[in-house]
Formats: structure tokens, C-alpha cells, sequence
């Protein structure tokens, strides 16, 4: 009998996942975007994917199955928008491993010491070097030969290496507000809101914040891995989620407190750190600290890789259970209970993400977009099936859920907004190149073209989705990238406006089919004790 996941055991992993390298660049790019605003928009970015969070909890605890987000829209809309939703979360998953491959190789490229002057060809201009892309690739390759042998070697690496992520920023915050605190910073220059309040909103996305929190779905995601799911699922998620947002607020204010006054002369626009937790400790004659951050650096990425090369093979395993990718993708290691082929086919597609796309902020945006779209699915998916499913077991049953589900739904829609154009479309383009995979496989079964118009009515509210957020993209306010023609604010009332009325097409649009008999399977298998 194969080991499971206790609670402690998730927990740590989860936030081996969520702090990531999203602490080590964040807090300073938010700075650089929203100034001393920046911490509203770590609080913002809690609060989106909090509720998208507790939708994904009541799912998660009814179907605990690996790789459940990838299977999840399926279940009430049929294959197509299941489809649609696991090669989107899985192409954000994806982009993760070389993402924290990229931060821990561009803090060695600025390590200061006289030792290492080798590693500072890594980075030239904000961007990988061939020389870097070679160094990220063993990164990747670690990652992944640490998920190669068990789950059990995989809960042991994280459970420690968690420990050492938490307490290294924890000590951050307390030496920095310790030590070089200035609460003017607060309100220097023009003020607590100095690019005004619409950068608090570009930030979620530009500087990474959605991508930082996005990790919560590495609990759904090990489903039946886990040791009692129905009840510590929803547990893992709470206390990962919320100490990991009280650790990047915390962050976010003692950055902003501690940058030297004399930096701030032309706003906080010019404070451009290429490290900037360790750069800001050596300019405060914290060399000790310096030295924690740069090793901090190496393993906090780490953790996160390891973590995510664990949730993106099985959310590649979970797509084949539909037959549109190739199913020995979906193959377990009887041995190792791991889905080996499943994590070399995604080691092999990092190297060529991270190939061309050479800077952490490019990726993370891509992250943030491909992943807000996948979430769309959830809070229809989850209403949906109250009706199609009543007497489903619900280990936990979100209360109020005519309420939260169209509000998570419309806080994604606009973080996909904030975005900015033209990376909207450009994601929307990647995810339709995986319809092509789709198709190809579905025409080819007996009743291909039969069941692809079918399915094609429960995917119709995410294709009017997308088209309507490209066009409010393009027509918005030039504060998101757009053309001016819908001034800020009033684009936030149509983008919202515009979306509420496909989720309520989506969850209308729900119907039964051949996956609806999977969830009803999986559903039995919950123990409510």
C-alpha cells in the first residue's frame, strides 16, 4: 500500500510552493509599478484568489483525484471546455518550473563575491544568456529527477526545505523593520498612491502577484495522494494560503520601509533593483543578510520547482483521461507510483518556454493569464453542479455560493483584464493552438463530429468570455494597455458587466455527459467521517 499525505506533510509542501520566487521579485516590482500602494495589491491579489480558492476546495474535497483541476469542467460541461480548462492550467503550471529555473539563475548572476564572477555572464540586458539557458536547464533537470522516485522522497525534500523557505523571510521582515524602517516612504513624493489607483490593480499581474499565489492548487491537485482528502484538503489550503499572505504583505511594507530616502529623488519608478532583497540589504550594510538572500535564492525557486514538477505531471496525466493528448502521458510508474513520462515531456517543453522567453517578469505574466483562464471554469462548474448533482457528498459545501461563484468569477475575469493588452491575446492564442490538438483527436473517434457539436454548447460562455475580454482589452483605458476609447473606471463596470452575463450562460449551459458518470464514480469514493 502506497504512503500518503498527512496534513503536516501537505501543508509544507503547499508552501514550499506558493514561497517561491515570487518574494524574491515582487515586493520590488510592485514597488517600481504602484509605490507604497503595492501592499494593497498583495491584499487584492489574496482576496481573488482566496475566493477562486474556496470553489476549488468544495470540487477538490468532492472528487479527490490527481490532477482534479484539469477534470473538473468536465465533469459538467463535457470534454471540450474540460479540455479547454487543463490545457490552460496545465500550460500555467508549465511555465512555472522554468520560471523559478530563471529567478534562482538571475540572483547568481548577481552574486557579489570575487569567487563567482563566472556566473555573471547568466544575464545580460534582464534577459537569460545561452550561457544561463544551460544553467537553468540543470535546474529543471533537478527538479524533475526529485519527483522521479516517490512521493515519499518528495514529501521529505519539501517538508525541510519548506522550514528553511518560511524562516528566511520571516527574518527579512523583522531585520528590515528592524534596523532600516522609514515610514515616510510611505508618503514620499507623491504620496501613498503615486502612479494612482489604477497601478494597485496592473501590479496583481505585472508584478507577479497572481502568480505568487496561484500554488494553492498544488493541494487539489495531489487529490487521492492525500491522507483523508475530505477534510484535509480544505485545511492544507487555509493554513498554507494564510500564512503565505500575511508573509508577502509583510514583505511588500518592510521593502517599502526600508529603500534608503535618498533613492526615492525621482520616485519610486527609479528604484530598479536587479536582486532586490539582497541588493536592498547590502545598500543597509547587511552583508550577513545578503548572504542568507542569495542562498535563500537558490532554494526557495527550488522548493517551488520540485513542488510544481510534482502538480504539472499529473495535471498532463489527468488531460489523457479524456483521450485528446496521447494517453501513455497518463501511464503511472507501478514502482514509483509517479507519472514519469508525463514529467519528461514537460522537463523538455520548460527548456523550450524558458528558451524564448528569457526574463521572470515575462513569465509570470504569461503564468498569471493562462491560469486566471483556467479558473474561470471553477466557480461555473462548482454552481453547475448543485443543480446537476444534489446529492453529491460534500465534505465541505460552500455557503452562500449564489453569491461568492459570480464574484470570484468576475475578480478573474478583471485580473485577466489588468493583464494589460496585447499579452491577452497573446495567451488566448496559445490556448486555442491546444483546440487544434483537440479536435484532431476528437473527428477521429466513431462519433467525433457528432459529439464535438454537442460539446461545443458547454464551452460556447468561455468563447464569448475570451472574445469579450480580447475586445475590452483592446477598446479599454490606456492604463491596461488599451486604445483609450473606455475610459478607467467605467471599463471595470463593463468588463464586470460583460462577464457576469457568461457566467450565468455557463452555469445555464451545463449538461450531462459521459464525464458527469466519472464524478459520480469519484464522488462515491468520499468518506464524510
Amino acid at each position: 500500500m502506497k504512503r500518503k499525505m498527512s496534513l503536516y506533510s501537505l501543508v509544507m509542501l503547499t508552501l514550499s510552493a506558493i514561497i517561491g520566487s515570487g518574494w524574491l521579485f515582487g515586493a520590488g516590482m510592485a514597488a517600481q509599478i504602484a509605490g507604497p500602494a503595492a501592499v494593497l495589491s498583495w491584499i487584492l491579489g489574496a482576496v481573488v484568489i482566496g475566493l477562486i480558492a474556496v470553489n476549488y476546495i468544495e470540487l477538490g474535497t468532492m472528487f479527490p483525484t490527481s490532477g482534479g483541476m484539469s477534470q473538473y469542467a468536465a465533469f459538467s460541461h463535457g470534454p471540450l471546455l474540460g479540455f479547454v480548462a487543463g490545457w490552460s492550467n496545465w500550460l500555467s503550471l508549465l511555465t512555472i518550473i522554468p520560471i523559478e529555473a530563471v529567478a534562482a539563475v538571475q540572483y547568481m548572476s548577481s552574486w557579489p563575491w570575487s569567487w563567482a564572477n563566472w556566473t555573471r555572464g547568466f544575464l545580460r540586458d534582464g534577459n537569460i544568456t545561452n550561457q544561463g539557458l544551460v544553467i537553468v536547464f540543470l535546474f529543471i533537470l533537478a527538479f524533475t529527477l526529485l519527483n522521479f522516485w516517490s512521493v515519499k522522497l518528495l514529501t521529505r525534500f519539501t517538508s525541510f526545505i519548506s522550514i528553511f523557505k518560511l524562516a528566511i523571510p520571516t527574518l527579512t521582515i523583522i531585520v528590515l523593520i528592524w534596523t532600516g524602517f522609514e515610514p515616510q516612504n510611505f508618503a514620499h513624493t507623491a504620496g501613498f498612491m503615486p502612479a494612482g489607483s489604477a497601478s494597485i490593480f496592473s501590479a496583481t499581474t505585472a508584478a507577479g502577484i497572481i502568480f505568487s499565489y496561484n500554488a494553492f492548487q498544488t493541494t487539489i491537485n495531489m487529490g487521492n495522494e492525500i491522507e483523508h482528502p475530505e477534510r484535509n484538503i480544505l485545511w492544507g489550503i487555509v493554513i498554507a494560503f494564510g500564512i503565505s499572505t500575511v508573509i508577502y504583505t509583510m514583505l511588500q511594507v518592510a521593502f517599502i520601509g526600508a529603500v534608503p530616502a535618498g533613492m526615492l529623488q525621482h520616485g519610486w519608478r527609479g528604484v530598479n533593483f536587479q536582486s532586490p532583497f539582497a541588493d536592498l540589504a547590502i545598500l543597509l550594510n547587511l552583508g550577513w543578510l545578503s548572504t542568507l538572500l542569495y542562498l535563500d535564492a537558490f532554494v526557495s525557486p527550488f522548493g517551488t520547482g520540485v513542488s510544481f514538477v510534482a502538480t504539472t505531471s499529473r495535471a498532463l496525466a489527468a488531460m489523457t483521461g479524456t483521450k485528446h493528448v496521447p494517453t501513455k502521458l497518463g501511464e503511472i510508474n507501478r514502482k514509483y507510483q509517479t507519472p514519469r513520462r508525463a514529467m519528461i515531456v514537460n522537463m523538455l517543453l520548460g527548456v523550450v518556454l524558458v528558451a524564448g522567453f528569457r526574463n521572470w517578469s515575462t513569465l509570470s505574466n504569461v503564468i498569471s493569464t493562462s491560469t486566471l483562464i483556467a479558473y474561470l471554469t471553477g466557480p461555473v462548474t462548482v454552481t453547475a453542479l448543485r443543480q446537476q448533482g444534489p446529492k453529491f457528498v460534500r465534505p465541505f459545501r460552500l455557503h452562500g455560493l449564489n453569491w461568492w461563484a459570480p464574484l470570484a468569477y468576475v475578480l478573474a475575469s478583471l485580473a485577466i483584464y489588468w493583464a494589460k493588452w496585447p499579452t491577452t491575446i497573446e495567451v488566448f492564442g496559445v490556448i486555442a493552438l491546444g483546440l487544434v490538438c483537440y479536435v484532431y483527436y476528437e473527428i477521429r473517434k466513431p462519433a467525433g463530429w457528432q459529439s464535438l457539436r454537442a460539446s461545443l454548447k458547454g464551452s460556447r460562455w468561455l468563447l464569448a468570455e475570451m472574445v469579450w475580454l480580447t475586445i475590452m482589452s483592446l477598446m479599454g483605458s490606456t492604463e491596461f494597455g488599451g486604445l483609450g476609447t473606455m475610459p478607467y473606471p467605467l471599463d471595470f463596470v463593463f468588463v464586470a458587466a460583460g462577464s457576469l452575463a457568461c457566467y450565468y450562460l455557463g452555469v445555464h449551459d451545463a449538461y450531462y455527459s459521459e464525464s458527469f458518470r466519472i464524478a459520480e464514480e469519484l464522488n462515491q469514493r468520499v468518506n464524510e467521517d
